[in-house]
């Protein structure tokens, strides 16, 4: 049975203005090198510029990989539950209903294409944000839409999918940093949690 293995990277640091930083680059390169023992057959990334650069660092660790954007991927916030739970609500804070139906768009759109079986066995590498990142794993474990919200998630940071069509979706690994020296290991929410 054909597997699809999905490997979904937050891109890496980023500075205020979305460009990568130099550490981001280095997540990245290292986030490449364990990678490039897999037959990865695409890299894709969100339209962003951080994800846009990470999956061009990515991309270089390993050789003849096609490196290609997927709109899909964009940073969007997926779902908003009714009511709000009290310790979100400052961060979303004047997200309007407009914005809520195009995020659950683009989260539809997301799953649609990426979180499915497929008839080949293939190693398909996202690099995309914290927010997809956590929708995908919701998705997988089958849990509740809000679910998301509490899967903080490392810069460059790996989880793995599975997806056969005999069974449902599994989750392999989540949130792996272990390709990263400790410096380099942080969410980029709250206090950075370096040495």
């Amino acid at each position: 049975m054909p597997t699809r293995h999905l490997h979904v990277l937050r891109h890496g640091l980023a500075d205020p203005f979305g460009e990568l930083t130099a550490e981001g680059e280095q997540q990245m390169e290292l986030a490449g090198r364990r990678l490039a023992a897999l037959p990865v057959d695409t890299v894709w990334h969100s339209p962003l510029s951080r994800a846009v650069r990470s999956a061009q660092v990515l991309g270089a660790q390993l050789p003849g990989v096609r490196v290609r954007e997927a709109a899909e991927l964009i940073d969007h916030v997926p779902y908003l539950p009714d009511p709000m739970p009290a310790a979100w609500a400052g961060f979303f804070d004047g997200y309007d209903v407009a914005q809520a139906a195009e995020g659950e768009r683009l989260a539809a759109a997301l799953t649609t294409r990426f979180a499915r079986a497929v008839d080949v066995e293939t190693h398909d590498v996202l690099v995309t944000h914290a927010f997809q990142v956590a929708w995908l794993v919701r998705d997988a474990l089958a849990a509740p839409p809000a679910s998301w919200l509490g899967l903080p998630y490392g810069n460059a940071a790996l989880t793995t999918i599975e997806y056969r069509d005999d069974r449902s979706a599994s989750l392999i690994v989540y949130n792996d940093m272990g390709h990263l020296p400790a410096e380099l290991r942080w969410t980029g929410f709250g206090p950075a949690a370096r040495p």
